[in-house]
C-alpha cells in the first residue's frame, strides 16, 4: 500500500516538475518575442526620424552656405580695398 502511495507522490512531483519547466519555457519565449518586438520598435521609430535628419542636414548645410559666400565677399572687399589703398573700407 504505500509502494502505490510512493509511486503516486513520485508520479505527481514528476508531473509538477514537468508544468513548471513549461510554464518557464512559456515565459523565456515571451521574453524573447517582446525582445524583438522592441527591436522593431526601435528600428521604426530610426527609420521615422531620417527624413528630419536629412532635413536638419539640408538647412544647416544652406546656413554654412550662407555664412561661407559673406565670409568670402567680404574678404573679397577687403582686398580689393587694400590694394586701392582705401583705408576706410578695410577697417569696415
Amino acid at each position: 500500500m504505500t509502494a502505490i502511495y510512493v509511486i503516486i507522490g513520485i508520479a505527481a512531483l514528476l508531473i509538477l516538475i514537468a508544468i513548471t519547466l513549461f510554464n518557464r519555457l512559456v515565459a523565456g519565449k515571451n521574453q524573447v518575442e517582446a525582445a524583438w518586438q522592441q527591436i522593431d520598435v526601435q528600428l521604426r521609430r530610426r527609420y521615422d526620424l531620417i527624413p528630419n535628419l536629412v532635413q536638419v542636414v539640408k538647412d544647416y548645410m544652406a546656413y554654412e552656405k550662407e555664412t561661407l559666400e559673406a565670409v568670402v565677399n567680404a574678404r573679397n572687399a577687403a582686398m580689393k580695398a587694400h590694394e586701392s589703398g582705401d583705408r576706410a573700407a578695410v577697417l569696415q
